[in-house]
C-alpha cells in the first residue's frame, strides 16, 4: 500500500490518498481540493474519501471529490451531524461543501475498497461520531490522537471522558501501528503508548 500525505495550505488537516494499484485511490479525510492534483499527478482515480469525522478542516474538498465521482463515507454516528446547524455554526460560522454521503460505517466493520482491508474503529470524544481506520499495519486516527497529545473535546457533541477511553481503545490494539494523525507529524502507536501525556496505558 503506498501513502501519500498531502499537508495543508493554512489550517486544515492532514490528508492521505492510499493506493493498493497504483490505479485507484482512497482518500482519509480531504481537507482541501488541492488534494485532487495530488491524485492527478499521481495518475491516480479517487474512488472513496472517508471522514474520520466532518469538522470543516477535514471535509473542506469534499465537493470536488464529491463532484467528479468519489463516493464519501464516514462514521454513521457522524453522518446527521456533517450538516447540522451546530456543525457550520463553529467558529462563527464555516463553509461546508455540499457533497452527500454515500456509505456509513459501524464499530468495528470491517469492509475492502479498491484492493484496501478496512477495519473502522469508532472513536468518540472529538465528536460524537468520529472514527479511525486501521489499514495494514497503519491507523488513522483523525482528530482522536496526535504525537504526544489528543484532540480536543470542546467543540460540539465532544466529550473529554469519551475521548479518554477512545484513546485507551487504540492502546488496546495488539501490536504496533504507524499512527498516521490529523495535524502535525506521524507517530507509532507503541510511542504514544509509552510517551503520551495525556494517556496512560
Amino acid at each position: 500500500m503506498k501513502v501519500i500525505k498531502v499537508r495543508p495550505h493554512g489550517f486544515a488537516s492532514n490528508s492521505y490518498i492510499l493506493s493498493a494499484d497504483g490505479k485507484s485511490a482512497v482518500l482519509i479525510d480531504c481537507a482541501q481540493t488541492h488534494a485532487y492534483s495530488v491524485c492527478e499527478r499521481e495518475n491516480l482515480v479517487p474512488e472513496y474519501v472517508l471522514l474520520t469525522h466532518g469538522h470543516f478542516d477535514h471535509v473542506g474538498g469534499c465537493g470536488k471529490f464529491f463532484k467528479d465521482g468519489a463516493k464519501i463515507c464516514c462514521g454513521e454516528k457522524e453522518a446527521p451531524l456533517i450538516f447540522s446547524a451546530e456543525n457550520s455554526g463553529l467558529f462563527g460560522g464555516v463553509y461546508i461543501p455540499e457533497f452527500e454521503i454515500y456509505r456509513t460505517f459501524s464499530d468495528g466493520e470491517e469492509t475492502e475498497l479498491c484492493g484496501l482491508k478496512i477495519k473502522v474503529i469508532e472513536t468518540p470524544g472529538h465528536t460524537a461520531g468520529g472514527v479511525c481506520y486501521l489499514i495494514g499495519d497503519c491507523l488513522f486516527t483523525g482528530d482522536t490522537l496526535f504525537r504526544l497529545g489528543v484532540g480536543r473535546c470542546d467543540l460540539p457533541t465532544g466529550d473529554g471522558a469519551q475521548l479518554i477511553n477512545s484513546v485507551k481503545k487504540l492502546f488496546a490494539l495488539k501490536g504496533d501501528y504507524k499512527v498516521y494523525c490529523g495535524h502535525d507529524e506521524d507517530t507509532t502507536l507503541e510511542y504514544e503508548r509509552e510517551n503520551n501525556p495525556y494517556v496512560k496505558v
